[in-house]
């Protein structure tokens, strides 16, 4: 074996075990594929494929559905990369969120995507009810996603509402969680 190829194995090992955690020993009558897994496995697939740059696809999954998110540089990338992942084993469905955007325009999108996202999170930290929940927000060409877990519906709405209201929000995509009440 050659030594660049054991060292990217190596990689590749420590990558999955670190994915895996302890969910790499599942229960009788459970599968070992845990949400931490199928990511990993993705992010593996999207780096190895050449019709897709991997770093430039944020990979999520809950539940295994796998979320697809980030800027590729032509439609043929992001139909691949939504390939890629609904090849992965165990993955129930892929929402792709991929945006297709030239190389040469990135860098004023990114630009302008991290302020959106600096400005919605500045907004909520101001508001008392938004403040205490757990809203994680990522914006992809002017498109704000809300995600986590608040407590009751009228905050979901609240910071649906308030995202939106700001400067350079083209749309809001909520799809934050309410905490059921024990």
């Amino acid at each position: 074996m050659r030594k660049g190829t054991s060292v990217v194995s190596l990689c590749a090992a420590l990558l999955i075990a670190a994915a895996l955690g302890s969910s790499a020993i599942a229960a009788p009558g459970e599968s070992p594929m845990s949400d931490s897994w199928i990511t990993a496995k993705t992010k593996m697939s999207l780096a190895a494929d050449g019709r897709v740059k991997g770093r430039q696809v944020k990979v999520g999954t809950d539940n295994g559905q796998v979320v697809l998110r980030g800027k590729v540089d032509t439609q043929e990338a992001r139909t691949a990369a939504e390939e890629i992942a609904k090849g992965i084993d165990n993955v129930k469905g892929v929402k792709n969120e991929l945006q297709v955007v030239a190389p040469s325009r990135r860098e004023a999108i990114d630009d302008k995507d991290d302020a959106i996202t600096a400005r919605v999170k500045k907004c909520f930290a101001k508001e008392k009810s938004l403040r205490k929940a757990n809203i994680g927000v990522v914006t992809n060409a002017g498109v704000v996603s809300l995600t986590g877990e608040v407590p009751n519906f009228m905050t979901s709405a609240k910071a649906s509402w308030d995202a939106w209201k700001l400067s350079g929000v083209k749309s809001v995509k909520n799809d934050l969680t309410i905490k059921e009440k024990p």
